[in-house]
């Protein structure tokens, strides 16, 4: 891999405009930013691959993505679920195109090498008259992705061996992850399969959007206000809680102006409070009680969602799940996954899914207002005069917005550190930092100052 390097000058120049609150606009779409990206944080760092399932029975697979990474995902003969690059070791064809299915083996279509659950290669055309003796095919087994690992049923994979366990990488993220996946017996599902498009979009913008800006939702998302979803409260997103933790993780805790949710437990069925709480702390059942929208992500690029949709009488929750595949500085394809309770009744379920369906995904009304908004960062951020703009989005997610006035809140009962206030810029300045600490980790070079 090349050792790319970032002009010291440069480095210090970033680190003083961010200080500030302020983040340059070319680095948006940079390509030469993009590739110290791909090298120092989507090859270093855990990426989410699905839920476990998604893989219910022995032979069960799907592919994915790590970036430019293919990944083949099996669940072998013993129920272990394993990861390897989906490309052949002969001639390196991508192994497997199909999306999910069941297999015992899985044959390369170009010169027919075989290999079976646990990535051994079990069979070669002619292999006797062509490679002899000599041939051991021990040596010529799947590549494994080096790290995988699981939390709650989410399955992340990481192509550094040396990285932390994902359980230290998740940190205090696991807290709240406890709420969401595991208030629970049975935990959560995928229903349907993930949807997945093509975006113009650069993954910071999308990951900032989702993860740590709802002062965006009155403006871009003004249709759901018109048509009765969204109140009228212009600050209706801010109440609650935004969450800043390690490693540029973080969520936003909203409830209501009074602090709590008109519906308890996020509208799910009244018959599941118990177990709610059974499975939960008291801290946690109090938020959960509470919570109108969890909103958040774990950097570098899987977001979040779990909300109320619905009208009076008729709300539901569930949670979705979603990753930003880079493809290029100003390009992603985005992965939309759909959870919810096992324990949750079908009809529940059923209306809880089509609720998910109009308004994310493709044909979602609150899709459409992104990736338009997304779109117009990344077309104009390559122009000449962005050399010397700086970004403090000021209509859109102020990196100065809640600087010096509003203060952590020691009081609130989670870990991390909670601000009162999800209309506040805390958590996307610490995305920024540490994506700044990550691209010019190891990878300075002087210059001629």
């Amino acid at each position: 891999m090349i050792n790319r390097t970032i002009d010291e000058k440069l480095v210090e120049q970033l680190k003083e405009k961010m200080a500030e609150g302020l983040l340059p606009q070319w680095v948006i779409t940079d390509p030469d930013i993009y590739e110290l990206e791909l090298e120092k944080i989507f090859s270093k760092k855990w990426q989410f691959l699905g839920h476990e399932t998604e893989l219910k029975e022995n032979g069960d697979f799907v592919t994915r993505w790590m970036v430019n990474d293919p990944v083949l995902m099996v669940k072998n003969k013993k129920g272990e679920i394993k990861a390897y690059l989906n490309s052949c070791s002969h001639r390196g064809t991508q192994l497997c195109t199909a999306d999910r299915g069941k297999k015992k083996t899985f044959t390369c279509p170009y010169h027919g090498w075989s290999y079976n659950l646990d990535g051994d290669l079990v069979g070669i055309v002619a292999g006797n008259k062509i490679y002899g003796e000599e041939m051991v095919k021990d040596d010529w087994g799947l590549r494994p992705i080096p790290r995988v690992e699981s939390y709650r049923g989410m399955i992340f994979g990481c192509l550094d061996s040396e990285a932390e366990t994902l359980e230290d990488y998740l940190g205090d993220m696991k807290w709240y992850f406890d709420m969401m996946l595991g208030r629970s017996d049975n935990g959560m599902e995928v229903i349907g399969l993930p949807q997945r498009w093509v975006a113009k979009a650069n993954w910071k913008s999308t990951q900032e959007n989702f993860s740590a800006d709802p002062y965006h939702v009155q403006t871009t998302h003004r249709s759901t206000v018109e048509m009765g979803i969204s109140p009228e409260d212009p600050l209706y997103a801010s109440y609650g809680h935004q969450i800043v933790m390690n490693d540029g993780h973080g969520l936003n805790v909203i409830t209501s102006k009074t602090g709590r949710s008109k519906s308890a437990f996020q509208s799910m069925p009244q018959s599941m409070w118990p177990m709610f709480q059974r499975n939960l702390s008291e801290k946690q059942a109090d938020i959960m009680e509470r919570v109108t929208v969890f909103v958040g992500g774990v950097y570098p690029n899987l977001s979040f969602v779990s909300p109320i949709h619905g009208t009076e009488g008729e709300m539901h929750n569930y949670l979705n799940f979603r990753v930003w595949r880079p493809l290029g500085p100003d390009k992603v394809e985005v992965w939309c996954w759909f959870m919810i309770d096992k324990d949750a009744p079908e009809s529940y379920k059923k209306d809880a899914y089509r609720g998910y369906l109009g308004s994310f995904g493709p044909t979602g009304t609150l899709e459409q207002d992104d990736t338009e908004t997304w779109a117009r960062i990344v077309e104009v951020s390559k122009a000449s005069m962005m050399k010397n703009k700086e970004l403090n989005y000021n209509n859109v997610s102020n990196y100065l917005m809640g600087f010096s006035h509003v203060k952590p809140d020691k009081d609130f009962p989670g870990p991390g550190i909670a601000y009162p206030t999800t209309y506040v810029d805390a958590l996307s300045r610490r995305m920024h930092e540490h994506w700044l600490d990550l691209i010019t980790k190891d990878t300075v070079k002087e210059v001629n100052k």
